[in-house]
């Protein structure tokens, strides 16, 4: 995935992946069949906060996957049975390449985001987490990871991932996008909320989503003013 994926708003959009975009280019036309179809079974909709290379509105994300205010956590939808099936076979030719060789970053990538559009976020932690043995300094995965743990209900460490993403690349833009949703949220933290998304729009001036973010921050304001 370097696609970032959805988050609260996160890759589409509550947290989104990021990471998904990474070896777009490397499937089978069979794979690619297969990822699409459960991709629509799933309404994959859901990437955008918490994948890093979301490309999906965040408006979007935040009606998909968003917690309600006070809830602490957002709760995916029930994977679709009909779904699992299609995430198995997505996922079969990438475990045989990563049983074969353990350090294919890709794979372990491509894993993980068949994993987490297919609603499995403690294994699509798994593999991300490989990823990052390899190459620590990536964000999209490391973001794509917190994101994922987002949705398992673990918001420390969703908010530890996307903070360490921040120290390889200070202005990645999905890591703040969902950092954000992640403090509000998850920890009660407009104001924390508030200053991801204003760095975000500081580092990144022409941010697609900027007047989104805009919209947050003004309802994150009032939120705060409220104590």
């Amino acid at each position: 995935m370097s696609e970032v994926k959805p988050a609260p708003s996160p890759s589409t959009t509550n947290p989104a992946r990021i990471s998904g975009s990474l070896a777009a280019g490397s499937w089978t036309g069979t794979q690619a069949y297969v990822l699409a179809a459960f991709c629509l079974l799933l309404g994959v909709a859901l990437g955008y906060l918490f994948r890093g290379s979301a490309s999906v509105g965040a408006s979007q994300a935040v009606a998909s996957t968003a917690a309600p205010q006070g809830s602490g956590v957002h709760q995916p939808p029930q994977p679709d049975p009909n779904a699992q099936a299609a995430v198995a076979q997505a996922a079969a030719p990438l475990l045989e390449a990563v049983n074969k060789d353990p350090n294919d970053f890709d794979s372990l990538v491509k894993l993980g985001n068949v994993y987490y559009d297919g609603q499995q976020f403690p294994s699509a932690i798994q593999y991300y987490e490989r990823a990052l043995v390899i190459h620590p300094d990536n964000p999209d995965v490391r973001t794509d990871m917190g994101t994922a743990y987002w949705y398992t209900g673990n918001a420390e460490k969703a908010l530890a991932a996307m903070e360490t993403s921040l120290k390889y690349r200070p202005g990645h833009p999905q890591t703040l996008f969902n950092l954000g949703w992640v403090r509000w949220q998850g920890k009660q933290d407009p104001k924390g909320a508030i200053e991801a998304w204003e760095q975000l729009l500081k580092a990144n001036p022409e941010y697609p989503q900027k007047q989104q973010v805009e919209q947050y921050i003004a309802k994150a304001k009032e939120h705060a003013s409220r104590g």
